[in-house]
Formats: structure tokens, sequence, C-alpha cells
């Protein structure tokens, strides 16, 4: 279980929060519940109603719309520090998509009304939060764009790139980066068919740029899987 302080610490890496002083964060941590998932446990679906918002502490959750024809895409990876759920502040917004725990994950959870009472001391986070989301549209037209205009094998190249990028920020050497994930986790990031990115990934594999296994694939060299992409 989170302390106050530990709490209050994590908070503070919030982009929106960075203007709080230390006793405002105390302030807001104390009103934080811990939250815990198993990976693979739904937080909460699509068209849930929503009174609640959530920052990660710990492990990683995954944001994901199901397609019209069948798929599901993963809209975006949130790790420490990053907040989700946001649009409860805002009445009694229903959830605009699912989020799942990606691993064993913690987190903190901050009613609705306790963040609506914040933004109405501190009108500086509620301009934050509008860049947060300015932010996130922008990702989302991103991803639309690329999902739209490019082929199978730029957007798998992409993801993959940015997997190991999030693996070489951690720590991890940039080359013979392991990642962790599966090819329907692949596929749903990559906005495509498992099938798909099989296909490409025995490409890749046959090229001797990645050696795939079962739920992992190792890149050896990130930097050539750009010449996928156009």
């Amino acid at each position: 279980m989170a302390n106050g302080e530990e709490t209050a610490r994590l908070l503070a890496r919030v982009p929106i929060f960075a203007g709080l002083t230390p006793d405002q964060l105390t302030e807001l941590a104390s009103v934080a519940v811990p939250r815990r998932w198993p990976s693979g446990e739904v937080i909460f679906r699509e068209g849930d109603p929503g009174d609640t918002c959530y920052v990660v502490q710990e492990g990683c959750v995954r944001v994901l719309r199901n397609h019209t024809d069948g798929r599901t895409i993963t809209l975006a990876e949130l790790h420490e520090g990053a907040l989700f759920g946001e649009l409860a502040m805002f009445d009694t917004e229903h959830r605009s998509a699912t989020v799942e725990a990606a691993e064993d994950t913690r987190a903190v959870a901050l009613l609705a009304g306790d963040m609506r009472r914040l933004l109405h001391q501190h009108p500086d986070i509620a301009l934050k939060l509008l860049a947060a989301f300015a932010e996130r549209l922008r990702e989302a037209n991103e991803r639309i764009s690329r999902q739209s205009f490019q082929t199978v094998a730029s957007r798998v190249a992409a993801v993959l790139i940015q997997q190991a990028a999030q693996v070489t920020e951690n720590g991890g050497s940039d080359q013979d980066v392991l990642i962790r994930a599966t090819r329907a986790e692949i596929a749903q990031l990559a906005g495509s068919s498992r099938e798909s990115v099989s296909r490409f990934l025995a490409t890749l594999d046959r090229a001797g740029l990645v050696t795939c296994g079962r739920g992992k694939v190792v890149i050896h060299d990130p930097a050539a899987l750009r010449r996928y992409i156009y």
C-alpha cells in the first residue's frame, strides 16, 4: 500500500500537478486511494460510467478501442507517472475506451469530486490538463493517419522501434533489445491483424533483424527497422 509521502512523490511527477506546493501535493495524496490489478485485468470498459481517474505507480496499462470489424486497437500504453481516466473529472462522462493492466500494475485513484475541487482552486492545472488533452488528440490523429495510409510493415516497424526506445530509456541496451509482447499485442498496437504481423515478423526474422520467441521479440538493430517505414 502506498503511504502518503510515496504518493505525494508520485503525484509530483505528473505534469499537470507540477505547479503544486509540497503541502498541496500532500493534501491531494491524502485523498488518493491505492489500487492494484494483476496482468490482464480490465480496469474499466468503454461505455462504463466514470467517477475516478488514476495515476500509474508501477507497471503498465493499455488503452483499447474495439474496431467495427472486430479488431481491438491499442490507443496507448501508459507507464509510471501517467494519468488516465481523466475525463471522469468532468460531470458524469462515460469511459471513452477500455483500459486493462498490461502487466501487474499499481496505481492511485483520485475521485472526480476531489479533482474538480482541485481544478477550481488551481485554474492553472486546468490549463495543463487541456494541454495534455491536446497532446493525446495529436497522438490519436497521428495514429489514425498511420493506420489509414501506411502499410502493415510500416506500422509494425514503427511499433517495434517505439517499444525498443522505451526499453532503452529505462536503461536497457540499444542492441539486442528484448520486447515482451505477443503477436496479438503488437497487432493491437499496429492496428493490424495477428496474421499480418506474424508474416512481417517472419520476414524480419529471416533477414536477421529480429529473433521471435513465445511472447517476445528480440530486436537486434532497431535503427535498421527504419528502412521499412514509408
